[in-house]
């Protein structure tokens, strides 16, 4: 396991400003959430490097919107 999996693996929060790569490197579920909603991703073969914010607003999605991506992303299982 590498470093940067091995420290990632512990408990994470995500937040508006958590990084797509380390939101998808957390929680492989994470990557089939967000291409349901709309945001490019890794290992979608699309890479982005911005928070989660940036990425969401660059999808149209406001506040309210991201608020409940960081609460249901904060579910997933790692």
């Amino acid at each position: 396991m590498s470093l940067r999996k091995h420290q990632l693996s512990h408990e994470m929060n995500i937040t508006k400003d958590t990084t797509i790569e380390d939101i998808v490197d957390y929680s492989s579920r994470a990557v089939s959430y967000l291409r349901e909603k709309g945001i490019k991703c890794i290992a979608c073969g699309e890479p982005i490097w911005g928070t989660l914010e940036d990425a969401a607003k660059e999808k149209g999605f406001g506040s309210k919107e991201i608020e409940q991506f960081i609460a249901d992303l904060n579910k997933l299982d790692a």
